[in-house]
C-alpha cells in the first residue's frame, strides 16, 4: 500500500483562490505520487511534493511567501523519516529556492535544526539551489506588506485567520515507511528572525512508523504550545486519523484559542484531516484509488 496526502494551508480562503489552491495541491500530489508509484521512498515523495508547492506563488512557501516587518522573505521547512526518526529543519533562510531540500540535507547530516546565515552557509556547502531573495517576492505580497505598514495593529490571531498558506505532505511508501514535511514563509509582517511551528519536530511535523505522520498549518504560536503534530501522531495508537485530527484541533482551540489545520496518515494508509479555520486545501491518493483534491469549508470540520 502506498499513500500520499498534501495540504496547501488552512485559513479564510476567498472564493477566487479556491481553484488555484486545488490545482496546486493536485500538482504537488502528482509529483509525490510519481515517486511512490516507481517504488521510491516516502522521504523522496514528500520532498518532491513540497518542492512543487514552494514553486507555486499561490502558497506561503518559497515563491509567494509573506514578507516580514522589514519587507523581506524568511523561510522555514522541516522533514522527518518515520523509520529512523531522523529529522532535518532550516529556519529564517533567505537565499534558498527550495528550503525543504535543504532540510532534507540537514536530515542526512549530524544536525536537526540550522537557522539563518548558518543554514544558508550549509545550503551553499551542500550544493543547494540558491536565488536572489527578490525572486521569492510577488506583487501580491509586496502590496500586502505596504498595506500592513499603514495598519500595524494587524497581527496575532487576526493575521493568521485572514492570511495563511503553509504547505505540507505526509507519505507512506511500499516499504512501510512514513515521512512528513512542512514548509512556510511564516506569517505576514512578522518580526525578523521569528520562527513558527513548521520546522519544529513535534509541532509542525511528525512521523513515526509505529503510529503515523502529521503535517500542520496555522497559527504557529498556538501550534507550538500544544506540540500539535506529535500529539496527533501519538493518539493514532488508539484512534483513527479522523478522530485524532479532530480531537487535537479541538484541544488547541479550547486550551490556547488557536487556529490551525492538520493532515494525518497512519501506518495502515488511512487519512484524516481537521481544521477550525473557514477553509483548508488538500489532496490525497491511496493504492489504486484516484486522486482527490478539495478545499474543505466550515462544518463539518472533518471527513465525515
Amino acid at each position: 500500500m502506498i499513500a500520499l496526502i498534501v495540504h496547501g494551508g488552512a485559513w479564510n480562503m476567498p472564493d477566487d483562490q479556491v481553484e488555484a489552491h486545488k490545482q496546486g495541491c493536485l500538482a504537488a500530489l502528482a509529483a509525490g505520487w510519481a515517486v511512490l508509484a516507481q517504488g521510491g521512498t516516502a522521504l523522496d515523495a514528500v520532498e518532491a511534493a513540497v518542492r512543487v508547492l514552494e514553486d507555486d506563488p499561490t502558497f506561503d512557501a518559497g515563491v509567494g511567501s509573506f514578507l516580514n516587518a522589514i519587507g523581506e522573505v524568511e523561510l522555514d521547512a522541516g522533514i522527518m523519516d518515520g523509520a529512523s526518526m531522523r529529522a532535518g529543519s532550516v529556519a529564517a533562510v533567505q537565499r534558498v529556492r527550495h528550503p525543504i531540500s535543504v532540510a532534507r540535507q540537514v536530515l542526512e547530516s549530524d544536525y536537526v535544526l540550522i537557522v539563518g546565515n548558518g543554514a544558508e552557509q550549509f545550503a551553499i556547502e551542500h550544493g543547494a539551489e540558491l536565488c536572489d531573495p527578490a525572486e521569492l517576492v510577488v506583487e501580491r505580497e509586496r502590496q500586502r506588506w505596504q498595506d500592513q505598514q499603514a495598519n500595524p495593529q494587524y497581527k496575532g490571531r487576526d493575521a493568521f485567520h485572514s492570511a495563511h498558506d503553509t504547505v505540507g505532505a505526509v507519505a507512506l511508501d511500499s516499504f512501510g515507511t512514513i515521512a512528513a514535511a512542512t514548509s512556510t514563509g511564516g506569517i505576514p509582517n512578522k518580526l525578523p528572525g521569528r520562527v513558527g511551528d513548521s520546522p519544529l519536530v513535534g509541532s509542525g511535523l511528525y512521523a513515526d512508523n509505529e503510529t503515523g505522520g502529521c503535517s500542520t498549518t496555522g497559527w504557529g504560536e498556538s501550534i507550538m504550545k500544544v506540540c500539535l503534530a506529535k500529539s496527533v501522531a501519538d493518539q493514532l495508537r488508539t484512534a483513527t486519523p479522523h478522530e485524532a485530527a479532530k480531537a487535537n484541533i479541538a484541544f488547541l482551540e479550547r486550551r490556547v484559542q488557536g487556529l490551525a489545520g492538520c493532515i494525518v496518515l497512519n501506518a495502515q494508509g488511512e487519512f484524516g484531516w481537521a481544521h477550525n479555520t473557514p477553509r483548508m486545501a488538500f489532496a490525497y491518493q491511496r493504492g489504486d484509488e484516484p486522486a482527490v483534491a478539495a478545499v474543505h469549508a466550515d462544518e463539518p470540520l472533518l471527513n465525515d
